[in-house]
């Protein structure tokens, strides 16, 4: 169990839910630490949880048939994510890994389904937050399929600024050089060059521990 404030500083989802039903989330949800490269779960595992990221950075991806390990997604703090693997009572179709010290906050089944049968501002926050993944989804196809590594970068740390999927971020990102490579798929150095060049190009600017973001707009059409 949690306490109600913190339950509040950490999922934007709690924020418009009555009395009675930030009492039935609070008492359903605890909290786990990570280390960084601990794997958080498995494609195949059976995850009964709906996962918030409570502070840390964790990768979404999985490995394909011919060995190529894909990113889908990072989670930053304030992420709430796998809502469709609970729905559907299946396994987890993909892998989380935590790229570095990591804290979650773990919602039981039976509890996710009372706010789903009970809350009308619960259920609003979901459609919500499976049509903005889908779309990034839909979006992370297509500049797989067609964009150069720099642009894939761009688009990656982009997708961190999403002001639904990551309702607190500020444009300055705490992540080193090879986290964003894990994130964008690409090794460390590769990432080094495309992050040298969008500086050079205005669009972000790499400081110590992190980069702040200058023109977010830009970033989020790189390549274009």
């Amino acid at each position: 169990m949690i306490v109600e404030e913190h339950l509040r500083r950490v999922a934007v989802w709690s924020r418009e839910l009555n009395v009675r039903e930030i009492e039935v989330a609070r008492t359903g949800i605890v909290e786990k630490s990570y280390r960084a490269g601990e794997s958080i779960f498995v494609r195949g595992d059976q995850f009964d949880y709906w996962t918030g990221v409570v502070f840390g950075l964790v990768k979404m991806g999985m490995v394909s048939r011919g060995g190529k390990a894909i990113s889908l997604a990072g989670l930053t703090a304030g992420a709430w994510f796998g809502e469709g693997s609970v729905l559907k009572k299946e396994a987890r179709r993909y892998d989380v890994v935590a790229l570095r010290e990591t804290r979650l906050a773990l919602m039981d089944r039976s509890t996710f389904f009372w706010l789903y049968e009970n809350s009308a501002a619960f259920n609003r926050f979901l459609v919500t937050q499976l049509n903005e993944r889908l779309g990034q989804f839909i979006g992370l196809v297509e500049y797989g399929r067609t964009l150069d590594a720099t642009a894939r970068l761009a688009r990656a740390i982009a997708s961190l600024f999403n002001p639904i999927l990551y309702p607190d971020l500020n444009r300055h990102l705490e992540i080193t050089q090879e986290e964003i490579g894990a994130l964008s798929g690409i090794s460390r150095q590769n990432a080094n060059q495309c992050l040298k060049r969008l500086e050079r190009e205005g669009l972000l600017r790499l400081e110590y521990g992190g980069v702040t973001i200058v023109d977010l707009e830009r970033l989020r059409s790189y390549g274009d």
